[in-house]
């Protein structure tokens, strides 16, 4: 009995000592308040909600997460009303996510809360925000918020401009970064377009680096002591593919010695891409096939299927070609950078076909490809370029009215192309 006794107070004791945690020695007036502040956030009304979330910041800290999440919403609020006082704010919203931290963790995630909002607010207290941001990257990797990785790189352009990191450091953020965002524009489909935004906030910070021949001099200096080091090689040549740095001989023996030590479909099609750059048709397209046949995701399998029928388009084998591009269509349905791709396909291969009126046609087809294309809103604005640039190749009334053609109506194109379209003028 005496036993029983003494678990019943030791578990009542347990019981009181929690609650004492979480709602303080003021439980009454910690749900009072907590309820009247949430009412007021509901409603949008943050003044209002300001004093009693406040008590319940200050009174009983652990008495919920919606504290802590919340909180910020609140203080940007005043931060608009009363701008006198934003450094103040300031410090509060920094004491908010140190407290989320203390009392419900998630350390990498609320970092990057921190680090933005510091940049976002005190642009002069950028080194402080690098150094959380940067904590909170190491912490997240590829579970790293999308706000947090365009943030933590603004705040490196910044350390770079104050001579307190150099251009080769920014080089080597922008691969770290470039990478944790292309994971998750394929791995995360619901934030995809947060990362899409994030992607071209980096690029537009990195233009002023980004030029061939600074990125060929920062990575040759490093390439040379980093022969073995794939993660770093896999990405000199994704920095050096997206910047159309191919040309160089860097390229050349960057993508040689990855493909040497890593014989997988990413060096592979790195090959592929080098061999087309050197003129080298029948290596790339035995690489880019090879590259295909190693690859299992479908998207980046589509990928190489157009870096194929760039291979047998620079060879001058436009039906091979044509016949790649639907291989990736039928593995991404509806892709504007494929359209794009057969467009490209039926101007460089419409010499091919007849008579000067004939070649002139064949715009019709790739013009029908590039309008296909401008449904995807990734290459919407090269799309409308293209058409209004090939459009002025159309035959003119005067031409088709001599080959016996009436606007408007339809025209099959003959040689290796074979489809049907309609006829159209340049006038």
């Amino acid at each position: 009995m005496k036993k029983f006794l003494l678990i019943l107070v030791v578990f009542f004791l347990t019981i009181d000592i929690s609650a004492q945690e979480k709602w303080g020695n003021d439980s009454l007036n910690c749900i009072t308040n907590l309820s009247l502040y949430r009412e007021h956030y509901k409603q949008k009304n943050y003044t209002e909600a300001l004093e009693p979330w406040r008590w319940v910041f200050m009174n009983c800290p652990r008495s919920s997460g919606n504290i802590y999440k919340n909180g910020p919403t609140i203080i940007k609020a005043q931060m608009k009303l009363d701008k006198d006082n934003n450094q103040a704010y300031l410090d509060t919203l920094m004491q908010i996510y140190d407290n989320r931290i203390e009392f419900f963790g998630k350390e990498g995630f609320v970092l990057g809360l921190k680090g933005s909002d510091l940049l976002r607010y005190d642009k002069k207290r950028y080194l402080e925000a690098y150094e959380i941001l940067k904590k909170s990257i190491d912490l997240q990797e590829n579970k790293s918020s999308a706000g947090a990785i365009s943030q933590y790189f603004k705040s490196a352009t910044l350390m770079e401009k104050n001579s307190q990191l150099s251009k080769q450091d920014i080089l080597e953020l922008y691969t770290k970064l470039s990478d944790i965002v292309d994971y998750n524009l394929i791995n995360n489909a619901k934030k995809s377009k947060y990362y899409t935004q994030t992607s071209l906030n980096i690029e537009s910070l990195f233009t002023p680096y980004a030029d061939c021949n600074t990125l060929i001099e920062i990575y040759s200096l490093k390439f040379s002591s980093s022969l073995e080091d794939i993660v770093f090689l896999k990405r000199v040549l994704n920095v050096l593919d997206k910047k159309e740095c191919t040309e160089d001989d860097l390229f050349y023996k960057v993508s040689s010695k990855l493909y040497e030590l890593e014989p997988s479909a990413l060096s592979a099609s790195k090959m592929g891409k080098m061999s087309i750059s050197r003129k080298e048709f029948s290596k790339a397209i035995e690489y880019c096939n090879e590259a295909i046949n190693l690859e299992q995701d479908n998207d980046i399998k589509a990928k190489y299927y157009l870096g194929l029928a760039d291979a047998y388009r620079n060879a001058g084998s436009y039906s091979k070609a044509r016949i790649a591009v639907y291989s990736a269509l039928d593995l991404k349905d509806n892709w504007g950078e494929a359209y794009m791709n057969l467009g490209n396909i039926y101007i460089a291969g419409a010499s091919k076909c007849g008579s000067e009126f004939e070649q002139k046609a064949v715009y019709w087809i790739a013009v029908d490809m590039f309008n296909k294309a401008l449904s995807d809103t990734n290459v919407k604005v090269r799309a409308s370029k293209s058409i209004n640039t090939y459009s002025k190749y159309f035959p003119s009334t005067e031409v088709c009215f001599f080959n016996n053609i009436d606007k408007n109506s339809s025209y099959q194109i003959e040689c290796w192309i074979n489809k049907l379209t309609l006829v159209r003028t340049s006038d």
